[in-house]
């Protein structure tokens, strides 16, 4: 009878240098070879793997409109101011980076059994990225120019309005979430869905932040 226990036959050996990574890291690695116990960390390391996919379309992304910029002598055309750091953009943004703050304590929760305290929490976090979403689409309606306003359109147009999409998805996934938890005994065998919105919300977040330094920050 063939044993379900195997050795960990990762080509790094992630068991010895696990122990100096902190504590929210840790079940993230796919430790423990095949073993029933240990899905929920392949799974959390299957979906890492997803972000670091998608973390290279964004960084694609990034590196052609730096590129874009610095070979673009007129890069706004004559009467278009461009993106602009308004006072709704900073508000924007800082409720959108602070809901990451909010979505980690829901998660925490969920792990305590706390249902109550989850949903609030995870409901927050919907909430600030709804208002993060109506604020961008505010923005877009206000803009002295439209996608096809030369370059600075375009790709102003395409690096919002696809981290947008990321942050509409996160949204969904939460609500899906939230849902869920209204199951009786939905999350006592696990709660890797909680977990991955929570890390997707995180990389939403941080995406945020470049992109706010590339395309507000980088003034002309």
């Amino acid at each position: 009878m063939e044993n379900s226990r195997h050795s960990d036959e990762s080509p790094i050996p992630l068991h010895k240098w696990r122990s100096y990574l902190p504590d929210w890291l840790k079940h993230f690695l796919p430790i423990g070879g095949g073993r029933a116990h240990d899905d929920h960390g392949k799974s959390m390391f299957g979906f890492t793997v997803f972000l670091l996919s998608e973390s290279i379309v964004f960084v694609s992304f990034f590196i052609t409109y730096i590129a874009l910029r610095l070979t673009t002598p007129n890069w706004l055309p004559p009467g278009v101011k461009g993106p602009e750091l308004s006072t709704a953009v900073i508000i924007n943004s800082v409720v959108l980076i602070a809901s990451s703050f909010v979505i980690q304590p829901a998660e925490g929760a969920l792990k305590r059994r706390n249902l109550g305290r989850f949903r609030l929490l995870w409901l927050i976090t919907s909430a600030m990225g709804i208002y993060f979403l109506v604020g961008e689409v505010k923005e877009w309606l206000g803009l002295d120019f439209g996608p096809s306003t030369g370059l600075v359109g375009s790709t102003f147009y395409l690096l919002t309005g696809f981290h947008g999409l990321h942050v509409f998805s996160g949204i969904v996934l939460q609500i899906i979430m939230l849902i869920r938890s209204f199951i009786p005994g939905n999350y006592n065998k696990g709660d890797f869905g909680v977990s991955a919105t929570t890390l997707f919300w995180h990389f939403v977040d941080v995406i945020w932040v470049v992109l706010l330094s590339l395309v507000y920050l980088w003034r002309a």
